[in-house]
């Protein structure tokens, strides 16, 4: 048979009945019973105690001695970290940057928390003439920058020290700052004007991995006279509803 680089079209009808059994375990409570999923899937109760049986050999579903009912196995965590572990952050996150860049015409940046600061590891450039300014590699600065903000609210302490003033708007008292990380952490993302460089906005969302645990900061940024607070803060729609798609892939399950 000639390879055609694409999966086969003709799917194997006892492996989609499997795969229905297994979506109602996971849209349902900790536990279901043979006839419950019969109801659920459309399958009947027969066809699903075999499916659970194969599945439950596998690792896939349990058996729940106690109750006579099944719920999911373990083995799909193990699956789960697999995929995972082989996910490419960077490759992940770059079309939700081009998009970004397209809806709003300013620069996307990835960033990567570290020890001390939030790292750009990719970007995607605005189209437009007057650009901000990004590099791979480039640390952030925890207290002047939206990335950074968000590392600091979600990821890690600030260090001791004096905070450095890198304009006049750049916040340098911790108490206002402690104040200006707990806005974050309750509205979920950061902004920062003119705070690290005059002419230079930002805003900044987390990205979480099926641990909850902070692994990545969206951002966008622009020049101020065209990235304003009332631009900024329209960007926020799509900056955060790309920012949870990634974590989403990662594994993350929004908080219900």
């Amino acid at each position: 048979m000639a390879r055609t680089g694409r999966p086969a079209d003709r799917h194997v009808a006892s492996v989609s009945r499997a795969l229905d059994v297994l979506s109602a375990l996971e849209q349902s409570g900790p536990e279901l019973g043979t006839n419950e999923i019969a109801r659920r899937t459309g399958i009947n109760a027969s066809t699903v105690s075999r499916l659970l049986a194969t599945l439950a050999a596998a690792g896939l579903v349990e058996h729940v001695a106690e109750s006579g009912r099944y719920r999911l196995g373990v083995r799909l965590v193990q699956l789960g970290n697999a995929v995972l572990e082989r996910l490419d952050l960077r490759e992940l996150a770059r079309p939700h940057l081009h998009a970004l860049v397209a809806t709003t015409d300013e620069t996307a940046t990835l960033s990567a928390p570290s020890e001390r600061a939030a790292i750009t590891v990719d970007f995607v450039q605005s189209p437009a003439s007057v650009q901000s300014v990004a590099q791979i590699g480039r640390p952030s600065v925890l207290h002047a920058t939206a990335t950074g903000k968000v590392m600091l609210a979600f990821g890690t302490s600030l260090p001791n020290g004096r905070l450095e003033a890198y304009t006049s708007r750049t916040i340098t008292a911790r108490a206002e700052l402690a104040s200006e990380l707990e806005l974050v952490r309750s509205r979920g993302w950061a902004e920062c004007v003119g705070e690290r460089e005059e002419d230079l906005n930002a805003v900044a969302a987390p990205v979480w991995d099926g641990r909850g645990e902070l692994v990545a900061i969206l951002g966008l940024q622009g020049p101020a006279p065209r990235f304003g607070i009332r631009r900024m803060r329209s960007a926020l729609v799509p900056l955060r509803e790309r920012a949870a798609t990634v974590s989403t892939a990662l594994g993350w399950r929004a908080p219900t």
